[in-house]
């Protein structure tokens, strides 16, 4: 039973609490605000703290550049997530931008957001933070020399499938993976920190001589923000599964207002304390900074450095997988996608085949192992999918000014992160062009794909008939069915 406003909007008034209402399977709302704020948290809070601020100093070699940056960083991603808090309140309907995008630009334009974030944007995310663990998982058995990259990556495979397996169980179990690992990475954050602050009381500054000199320029600039940024990353992941969360109107914006300031807070002192203990020889030689920190700190109890980045880095994983699996599912709701991606376990809710499908994606992109070269790569499509996003969110305030919003931000919030935004994207890109023209590229081949099995009437029988094959056989093989939306997006 469903209620449509006259601007267009359908909102379900189906019980959220209950699996079936009128012969209709839909999500229950299982996920609180403390799960909210661990998504967010544990999401950010993944590989990026332990590798970026290499890549920040890579850039910059300044500290006080490098400081600055992930200062802007912080509050560039906070700005965006306010502005996404209006999107998710407005809009909530899982899938994040692609849904933001289809309702402001219509099927093809959501349509691609969704092919670049299949073919590019999530697996590479999920395939850098499962590199991470499994690089300093395999650490301490390897102190004094790095792990053998097979092994790196047999672990990282290992990693995604366990995962998989436990977000295909239960949505209950995967989120109290998540809650205890965030605690977990917290703590772990927390002991930098106060080693940091204590070497500070002791007078250890020399590594704080001429803090502003460095390299500077446009190209070295822009990745540095490229890698700040990319540690920042999951600060609109909650926005995937508004659908299961409950009361979104309240507890969307009210997680980001606890998790941002407190991710940007822990970020800017973590890499203090990382600058405080290493110095600039030793930053710049070192993949893995906060293994050479714990070496100079802990002493003896170094070991438990990797272990506790391997902590964190498990729970990230967890984070986008989850969300990962629920944006697929959504396309495929909307029509974008196969039908067997809209099949939910009948008891659990979990979206098997499409976690299934983004483990299998991830683990392709497992034949490369350059972080820095993924980062970069998919930087520049990633966050011109997140202006696309915002530019619609203006659209939506003039095309549906009645359309009902519980939180809406000053305009010069989404203006002003716009700019930033494009200036990032334009900045390393006029140097090296080519990672942004291979985005570009792949995001338009997604185009006749689109009219071929997408937006034709008459689509390739033999497209159809592998599309009912494959969602018999998932139904047989994982007792699962198509689960409809809470909201629908109109």
């Amino acid at each position: 039973m469903t209620e449509r406003y006259a601007n267009g909007v359908t909102t379900s008034l189906v019980d959220k609490e209950t699996p079936e209402s009128d012969g209709k399977i839909v999500l229950k709302r299982k996920l609180t605000l403390l799960n909210g704020v661990a998504i967010i948290v544990g999401t950010i809070i993944g590989s990026g703290i332990f590798i970026a601020p290499t890549g920040v100093f890579l850039y910059t070699e300044s500290v006080g550049s490098s400081l600055l940056i992930w200062s802007a960083c912080g509050i560039l991603s906070t700005i965006g997530a306010l502005c996404y808090a209006e999107l998710g309140t407005s809009i909530t309907r899982s899938g994040g931008d692609y849904a933001y995008l289809l309702v402001s630009f219509g099927p093809l334009v959501g349509f691609l957001r969704l092919w670049i974030a299949l073919l590019i944007i999530r697996p590479t995310t999920q395939t850098i933070v499962a590199l991470t663990f499994a690089h300093y998982a395999a650490k301490p058995f390897f102190e004094d020399c790095d792990p053998p990259q097979n092994s790196v990556k047999l672990l990282a495979a290992v990693c995604l499938t366990l995962l998989t397996a436990i977000n295909c169980l239960s949505v209950k179990v995967s989120m109290k993976v998540q809650d205890v690992f965030t605690v977990g990475k917290l703590l772990a954050l927390i002991m930098i920190i106060l080693a940091g602050l204590y070497y500070m009381a002791m007078g250890k500054l020399e590594n704080f001589d001429n803090p502003w000199e460095g390299t500077y320029s446009a190209r070295n600039i822009g990745y540095a923000f490229y890698s700040g940024l990319f540690a920042f990353g999951g600060w609109n992941y909650l926005n995937f599964v508004t659908e299961e969360l409950q009361d979104p109107y309240k507890n969307l914006p009210r997680a980001i207002w606890i998790a941002m300031p407190l991710v940007t807070a822990i970020y800017v002192l973590v890499n203090l304390a990382y600058f405080v203990v290493v110095n600039k020889p030793e930053m710049l030689s070192s993949l893995a900074v906060a293994v050479t920190f714990g070496n100079k700190v802990f002493g003896p109890l170094a070991f438990m450095v990797p272990i506790f980045v391997a902590l964190s880095t498990f729970g990230g994983v967890n984070g986008v997988l989850f969300t990962s699996a629920r944006l697929f599912a959504t396309g495929a709701q909307e029509g974008h996608l196969p039908k067997f991606f809209q099949l939910f376990h009948v008891k659990q809710q979990t979206p098997i085949p499409s976690l299934i499908f983004t483990c299998l994606m991830s683990l392709l992109m497992l034949l490369t192992d350059n972080v820095y070269q993924l980062i970069n790569y998919f930087s520049s499509v990633l966050w011109l999918s997140v202006v696309a996003s915002i530019a619609g969110m203006l659209w939506l305030r003039h095309k549906k000014p009645d359309l009902p919003r519980p939180i809406k931000v000053h305009l010069a919030l989404p203006i002003t992160f716009m700019v930033c935004c494009v200036t990032l994207v334009l900045l390393p890109n006029f140097a090296e062009p080519l990672n942004l023209l291979i985005g570009i590229a792949i995001t338009l081949a997604g185009i006749p794909f689109y009219y071929v099995f997408i937006a034709c009437k008459k689509k390739p029988k033999c497209y159809g008939r592998l599309s009912s094959a494959l969602v018999e056989l998932c139904r047989g093989m994982f007792n699962t069915t198509i689960i409809e939306s809470n909201e629908a997006i109109n």
